[in-house]
């Protein structure tokens, strides 16, 4: 997504800098693999509690709690890219937002189907064994938006094969104490989290053209949303605990929206500040971030259950320190970092996030689990790191043979 065109005739309030930006894929691969491993130590047995997410009344957060604000981050820093390269192929503002719309449905799908895959479903009302449903959603999931040679999705018959299959399996669905119902948000999953907030981010950073400060009251409004929800006026009015009861995806998009302003501090080409100059913005915006989590804090303490902000605007300091030593390392310096396993990954965050759940219901399917030892200790961190290295390689190998999931 930062790759990029230099025509911008449909925006040009909008150019930021052309080419790739190693930094930027690297941190979002690094991210996927982070949270691949993570997953995965989530049932190793004497895991240190540093190594694992934080309880949500714990007003506290480990590295594990700021890999999925890492991603959101990343989704934030790869919107003004991905935007410029629609609209300096010509499209207009209407077309643009029914990408924008097309993407964020297509996450939001996707999460909800894998969350009920997991949860409120009734397995003795159930048509196929969850597994075998569950596996089928991704079966659909590639025939609406995969495709095999590396270019545009499948043809049209696929897709609407796929469609109806998404239809046919929620149809199949049941769910509930007796299997009378049907799937439900129990919440939106990873993907559906990230979905709704990349929506939000798209639509303020394109209302704010760009303005960084524009993008930060909007990113001041988001905690600001947080924060009505838990008035006491309005949980006392039916009408407004209703308009302000999405207050976890503002906060998500909260991350978003500081990805997006460190894109435009560091690549806005309307700018003509110097490199060092752009560096001082960015830590200076860290530190902005990190001083209104502090003064949210005693209020809203740091939970990323809750997904409060001084969790949401803390992680996003952290992102934007992160992103800033990548981007001196490997853009400004021209270091490499593990380019033959981390492109892949980079190019098809996705994909390199399906997969474990993939193998999950293959396996579970199969009566299969991985032997105690590799679940213990030291060896199961091990092994963490390892099965995120091994998805990795089958990502490339995948890349290789063309096989990509266009949301």
């Amino acid at each position: 997504m930062s790759k990029t065109i230099t025509t911008t005739s449909n925006a040009p309030w909008l150019k930021v800098r052309s080419g790739r930006i190693n930094s930027i894929d690297i941190f979002r691969a690094l991210t996927v693999l982070v949270m691949i491993t993570v997953n995965e130590w989530h049932s190793v047995i004497g895991l240190p509690q540093w190594m694992r997410h934080m309880p949500a009344d714990a007003d506290a957060m480990t590295f594990v709690d700021a890999v999925f604000p890492a991603f959101l981050f990343i989704v934030g820093m790869s919107i003004p890219f991905a935007l410029q390269q629609r609209f300096g192929k010509g499209d207009s503002g209407r077309q643009v937002q029914g990408d924008v719309l097309q993407r964020a449905l297509g996450l939001v799908v996707i999460g909800f189907f894998m969350v009920n895959a997991e949860l409120g479903f009734h397995a003795a009302s159930m048509l196929l064994p969850i597994q075998v449903w569950a596996l089928l959603c991704f079966v659909a999931a590639f025939l609406v938006w995969g495709s095999l040679r590396g270019g545009p999705a499948l043809a049209l018959p696929w897709r609407m094969a796929g469609a109806g299959l998404f239809i046919g399996l929620a149809l199949m669905y049941r769910g509930g104490p007796t299997g009378l119902d049907g799937m439900r948000p129990q919440w939106w999953g990873i993907l559906g989290l990230i979905g709704w907030a990349y929506l939000i981010g798209c639509v303020c950073f394109q209302l704010c053209r760009g303005r960084v400060l524009g993008l930060l009251a909007c990113t001041a409004f988001c905690a600001a949303y947080f924060a009505l929800n838990r008035a006491p006026a309005v949980e006392g009015q039916v009408l407004l605990s209703l308009l302000f009861s999405q207050d976890a995806h503002f906060s998500h998009a909260s991350l978003v929206l500081s990805g997006c302003v460190t894109a435009m501090l560091f690549f806005n080409q309307l700018s003509e500040d110097g490199p060092a100059k752009r560096f001082a913005f960015a830590f200076a915006f860290a530190l902005l971030l990190a001083l209104a989590a502090t003064w949210l804090r005693p209020e809203f303490k740091i939970s990323k259950i809750y997904a409060t902000p001084s969790w949401a605007l803390y992680s996003a300091a952290a992102c934007v320190l992160i992103f800033a030593a990548l981007y001196q390392w490997i853009d400004v310096r021209g270091r490499s970092l593990l380019p033959g396993l981390l492109e892949p990954v980079a190019a098809n965050p996705l994909v390199a996030y399906l997969i474990p759940f993939i193998v999950e219901g293959l396996m579970s399917l199969a009566r299969l689990e991985f032997p105690l030892f590799l679940r213990t200790g030291l060896v199961g961190i091990g092994f963490g790191l390892a099965y995120a290295v091994a998805v990795a390689l089958l990502v490339k190998q995948l890349a290789a043979r063309g096989v990509r999931l266009r949301i």
